[in-house]
């Protein structure tokens, strides 16, 4: 199944969906379409559709492939402009991630202040792209491209700070509207940014995630190029801290995103 086809799997039917093996990082599920898949059940449950302002996930266990798991939403309340919305995804009895998720409508305010300007990138094309090799990748990078344009390749001793670069869907979406599942698949694509510090292979994984949306949201195609650019604020001991931000490819801002990650290397 192809990414569209998931979410409209789990808005159909949040109670049994099943995540293919194509979709796989490891022994777990890819984590950008386990958090889609948990917006898009929240989404489905509110009585008013509102624009989701910002989600709080963590990844307690791993999602197996080719086993059914359970999107259970929980609608902890719903003022006014802003719903507060709870999902767990249950797999073989036990809670395997949890994600907390803010929605609100917009209101009058004398606030408001622009995003800083958008990193200048090469373009795509002149950029190193990250070649899909199956055996050697996990399984979901199939569905992605990235190239990049800033720091350096996992595993190649590269010590900068930032990494960064365009990303968008392969195949799987069409010219369908960019949406926050869309994008929660994108910018969890790319590696922890502490892996290309490594001079060999490790694994490495988020633990916990934030992610705020710009609201309302551009207006661009699923299958669009995106910018990406995650910095490293601080790693030790195993886990990494790094604050990422995401925008169009004519530098509007549609995300911020801050990531903890552990990493075995």
């Amino acid at each position: 199944m192809n990414f569209s086809e998931l979410i409209q799997a789990v808005r159909t039917a949040p109670g049994q969906v099943v995540i293919p093996s194509t979709w796989s990082q490891g022994r777990a599920s890819f984590g950008g379409l386990v958090a889609a898949l948990a917006h898009e059940a929240m989404r489905a449950r509110m009585a008013e559709v509102r624009p989701v302002r910002s989600l709080a996930i963590t990844f307690v266990g791993p999602v197996e492939a080719d086993v059914p798991v359970a999107f259970e939403v929980d609608i902890l309340r719903e003022g006014k402009a802003v719903s507060q919305v709870f999902c767990r995804a249950v797999q073989n009895g036990e809670v395997v991630t949890v994600v907390q998720g803010s929605f609100g409508l917009p209101r009058e305010s004398a606030v408001a202040v622009d995003s800083e300007p958008a990193p200048s990138f090469k373009g795509p094309e002149e950029s190193q792209e990250l070649p899909f090799v199956r055996g050697a990748m996990p399984e979901f990078l199939q569905h992605f491209a990235m190239c990049f344009s800033v720091g350096g390749l996992p595993f190649t001793s590269n010590k900068s700070r930032q990494m960064g670069g365009w990303m968008g869907f392969r195949h799987g979406v069409g010219d369908e509207q960019m949406e926050a599942a869309h994008l929660l698949a994108l910018v969890d694509t790319w590696p922890p940014a502490v892996l290309p510090h490594l001079s060999a292979p490790a694994p490495g994984s988020s633990l916990t995630w934030t992610i705020e949306f710009v609201q309302p949201m551009p207006r661009l195609a699923a299958n669009d190029w995106c910018r990406y650019l995650a910095t490293i604020e601080h790693a030790r001991d195993g886990y990494g801290h790094a604050a990422a931000q995401c925008w169009t490819p004519d530098g509007e801002l549609l995300a911020i995103s801050r990531q903890t990650v552990t990493v075995f290397g």
